[in-house]
């Protein structure tokens, strides 16, 4: 059921293992790509610092998005992805453990296609992190690559 790539926007380390392999298990993506900050992930989309070079063509099919990053917060990266012709179509998950209502709107606002509030118990995580996945890369139609 292989299918793509999803960009991990992720400064917890906990949280990323477990939704690495909460996504690997289940066999729902290809790769799983880790930015451990916000600039790290938009060197990776963009092509620049550490990831001079990567061929900017192909992007994630998903983009799940912690806000609490260090460097460049989650709402200054979207901001940054809608804004850019080459990324303002991809879809971003905000994936947070933060309940605040001007978090969601502000994640709205600026254009997140969903927000989900991280679940603190392992086996929940790792069914949402599962349940993101294959909504996500098998059952949602995205906008043509040349739009």
């Amino acid at each position: 059921m292989s299918s793509g790539v999803i960009l991990l926007v992720e400064d917890n380390p906990d949280d990323e293992a477990l939704a690495v392999r909460a996504l690997k298990k289940n066999k729902i993506v290809k790769e799983v790509v880790v930015a451990g900050d916000g600039i790290e992930a938009l060197d990776y989309l963009f092509g620049a610092g550490a990831h001079t070079g990567r061929d900017t063509t192909a992007m994630p099919q998903l983009i799940l998005l912690d806000l609490k990053l260090p460097k460049l917060d989650g709402l200054g990266v979207l901001r940054r992805l809608r804004a850019d012709d080459r990324t303002k179509l991809l879809p971003v998950v905000i994936l947070t453990s933060s309940n605040e209502a001007t978090d969601r709107v502000n994640g709205y606002s600026l254009g997140a296609n969903s927000y989900v509030r991280k679940p603190i118990d392992f086996e929940v995580f790792v069914a949402a992190a599962t349940q993101l996945g294959l909504y996500w890369l098998v059952l949602n139609q995205p906008p043509p690559r040349s739009v």
